[in-house]
């Protein structure tokens, strides 16, 4: 959606380092004690390849964006 907020990739880093696991992604001693729904676990995975979808066309527009200015650089 397009209300959709992605961390960015800097606020996901500093999340992993400081939790040691993806947001919204259930800790390994969380899975340990508690278990884990199926369900629930495969919707929490796609939305995660879904961010990494996102993260990866924010970057080629990046990196299309830095061709163009080096395009231009070598007139």
């Amino acid at each position: 959606a397009s209300d959709y907020e992605l961390k960015s990739l800097a606020e996901a880093e500093s999340y992993i380092n400081e939790h040691h696991h993806l947001p919204d992604v259930p800790s390994a001693e969380e899975v340990e004690e508690k278990g884990i729904s199926l369900g629930e676990m495969n919707a929490t995975l796609l939305q995660k390849v879904e961010e990494l979808t996102l993260y990866i066309i924010q970057q080629q527009k990046e990196l299309d964006e830095l061709k163009k200015e080096v395009k231009n650089l070598k007139k």
